[in-house]
């Protein structure tokens, strides 16, 4: 049975702002109007804002539109069933974090094994006990908060590094770049899909320390005194720090912290060097100074990509870069698969 999507009894007039500030939102897909009403009733008794969708596809829509905290997702649906519209859920940056239980009889234990392969969070088996049932949404509505939290804190702090971004009008897209290459390269390199996720990640964060650099220096026509440049140098810790107050931001704090160091161990803040230095940290390295390169400064001319990949392999054979990195990212510019090339 496929209908238009209607709200629960009790939720179809309320909007997200009107919903109580403790309650979570809960999405019921069921193509059979009973079972949403008799779900809704137990959840809506709790403080939940429930609105229903009567197929998968509906469903889709009605995440894209609403954004709820959790879904409770029937198996057995006509068209796109529930095991495959949680795979669609899963695959989406938008909404792969939002919970997803399923809901399937007792015997149906391949569609668990299928659930469990499509990335579904918990399973609820029919008949249900209502009181594990709100057990389980009390308890992944929790999780979904918290998560939200962390993005909240994380999203403030990219935002802050775009910010910092901004005072110079010569690294203006610098962290976009930065972001795109470094990801470019992972994937060169043949690294995991979270590793290339860091990258990316890495490639916005890298300089979010300059927070604590004064304007005085990041914006100085020209070069930068001995005195000066130690106190640039300090970003790197500051930012390490910076990171460490997130525990989802763990994996970017080595590229925060060492992207300047050296294979020869002349970089900094640690003087690390060969694989001492994290391989993420080095690969953000090097498309930071191909950047830094290609574009201009108050202080000097943008150089031609081809000078910058030159440059590059000079510092590698002087011991500063690993060559592998610098002959893949230089490869991968050759054949196309860096925009500035």
């Amino acid at each position: 049975m496929t209908t238009t999507p209607q709200p629960s009894p009790g939720a179809h007039d309320r909007s997200r702002d009107a919903a109580p500030a403790s309650a979570g939102r809960v999405l019921v897909v069921d193509d059979i109007e009973g079972n949403v009403q008799l779900v809704a009733a137990l959840l809506e008794r709790d403080g939940y804002f429930v609105t229903s969708a009567s197929s998968g596809r509906e469903a889709l829509d009605a995440v894209a539109r609403d954004r709820p905290d959790l879904i409770l997702l029937d198996v057995m649906m006509p068209g796109l069933d529930g095991v495959d519209t949680c795979r669609e859920l899963k695959s989406r940056d938008a909404t792969r974090l939002t919970p997803v239980v399923l809901v399937t009889a007792l015997q149906q234990t391949d569609h668990k094994i299928r659930g469990i392969e499509a990335g579904a969070d918990d399973f609820i088996t029919k008949p249900f006990n209502p009181h594990e049932l709100r057990a389980r949404v009390r308890s992944l509505v929790r999780i979904k908060r918290y998560t939200d939290d962390l993005d909240s804190a994380e999203s403030v702090i990219v935002s802050l590094a775009l910010t910092i971004e901004a005072r110079d009008r010569y690294t203006d897209g610098h962290c976009q770049r930065l972001a795109a290459y470094a990801a470019s390269l992972g994937e060169r390199l043949g690294l995991d899909a979270e590793d290339v996720s860091t990258l990316r990640r890495g490639g916005f964060l890298h300089d979010i320390g300059k927070v604590g650099v004064p304007d005085a220096l990041l914006l100085k026509p020209g070069r930068l005194t001995a005195d000066e440049y130690e106190l640039m140098k300090s970003h790197t810790v500051i930012g390490d720090r910076l990171c460490g107050e997130l525990r989802s931001l763990a994996a970017v704090r080595p590229i925060v912290r060492s992207h300047h160091e050296r294979c020869d161990g002349s970089g900094y803040p640690d003087g690390l060097s060969g694989d001492a230095i994290p391989l993420l940290a080095q690969i953000i390295g090097v498309v930071d100074v191909f950047d830094a390169l290609t574009t201009a400064r108050p202080y000097k001319n943008a150089v031609s990509s081809d000078d910058a990949c030159e440059e590059l392999r000079r510092e590698a054979a002087r011991g500063w870069r690993r060559r592998d990195i610098v002959d893949a990212f230089v490869a991968l510019g050759r054949e196309g698969g860096l925009p500035l090339f």
